[in-house]
């Protein structure tokens, strides 16, 4: 039994790559600890987006992995700097709606022509509706934005800095330099109308709920998008379903008992990202448990509400998304013939790729496997 569970052990290990969380957790805390011991974690919010950066590029070659950074910092630092300006035009709900979905289907394509990976605008839509959502609070919009943009530059310096002492160590990944389009064409126009008509709707059923509805929602809908398949896209959307609540029920005793300290929920905030971007390649159910009660948290500290309010509310909006964008995803369907080329997360060629990377790293654990 035992000798059994051994091989899926070591498997689930080498599946793990703890230096891709590292990056981005560094990324964070450097600008994140500061913020705490200055007492201004309502900017946390703001370098948790730049952080973002770090994800990108998560098994790519130096080089690759340094143009990716720069094109993803770009977008978030952009999608944050409109959500700020929006935020602080008092823009209606309905115009921050079809703002988003544009800012979706512009993003769409471009982040498939660029071949970014994680795959799609999606982290760019929640920065700019979360930001839009709490920027009216910000006593001071230009620092914000400053931490944001500071946070993006530091994640690209880590991610190239790791890479250059891999480089010289000799022990650098052979991945290919450059990584082609997602999607080409008609696949691309296509995509990226999924994602207008998605947002577009799941933003509406949230404003007629109530405006702070609409941002979860719009998140929630472009989540199965990402997928390659239509059967992929609703596994993306169950996973995103089931990690939430697992998430919600975190979040709960991190949120509610006795409304702990500024500081302690900056820290927490911290502290989640390094097991959200450890999990989120091969387990995203299991990441999203760690990645909602981060926004939680984050959101709170930006602009407190009720926290049960709000942990009940994002349950229901996270549903309503996952099924509207679900349903878009089955309603249109990609072209024949299949020209989708994606990675590296969440779909399983660039999966398996993945896994061969961690396998170059963890020599002694893939040979004892293959026995």
């Amino acid at each position: 039994m035992l000798n059994q569970a051994r091989p899926v052990f070591r498997r689930f290990v080498t599946e793990i790559d703890h230096l891709p969380a590292a990056r981005v957790f560094v990324g964070l805390a450097i600008p994140g600890l500061m913020l705490v011991a200055a007492g201004r974690t309502d900017l946390l919010i703001y370098a948790v987006f730049g952080s973002f950066t770090g994800m990108y590029g998560f098994a790519e070659a130096p080089r690759q992995r340094l143009a990716h950074q720069c094109e993803a910092a770009v977008m978030l630092v952009g999608a944050v700097g409109a959500g700020i300006l929006l935020g602080r035009l008092h823009a209606p709900p309905a115009v921050l709606v079809a703002a988003v979905a544009v800012f979706a289907a512009a993003a769409s394509p471009v982040t498939d022509r660029l071949g970014l990976r994680p795959e799609g605008p999606f982290f760019g839509i929640f920065a700019f509706g979360a930001i839009a959502m709490v920027a009216d609070n910000q006593r001071h919009p230009v620092a914000a934005l400053l931490v944001c943009a500071g946070t993006a530059i530091l994640c690209v310096a880590v991610g190239y800095l790791e890479s250059a002492r891999r480089v010289r160590r000799g022990t650098a990944t052979d991945v290919p330099s450059r990584c082609p389009p997602h999607r080409r064409g008609i696949d691309s126009t296509i995509q990226a109308g999924r994602y207008a008509l998605a947002i577009a709707l799941s933003g509406g059923i949230g404003l007629l709920l109530d405006v702070a509805h609409a941002n979860w929602a719009m998140a929630g809908a472009a989540v199965p998008l990402a997928a390659a398949t239509s059967r992929d896209r609703l596994t993306r959307g169950m996973h995103r379903v089931i990690g939430t609540f697992l998430g919600l029920l975190v979040a709960t005793p991190l949120l509610i008992p006795g409304q702990p300290s500024p500081a302690v929920l900056g820290l927490a905030i911290i502290a989640l990202l390094y097991p959200t971007e450890l999990f989120m390649a091969h387990h995203y159910a299991l990441a999203l448990g760690f990645f909602t009660p981060l926004i939680m948290a984050m959101t709170e500290l930006a602009d407190p509400t009720d926290p049960f309010t709000m942990l009940t509310e994002r349950g229901l909006d996270t549903v309503i998304g996952v099924a509207v964008g679900s349903a878009v995803a089955l309603l249109i369907r990609d072209p024949a013939p299949h020209t989708v080329v994606m990675g590296p997360y969440p779909d399983k060629a660039p999966a398996e790729h993945a896994r061969e990377i961690a396998r170059a790293r963890h020599p002694v654990a893939a040979a004892r496997d293959g026995n």
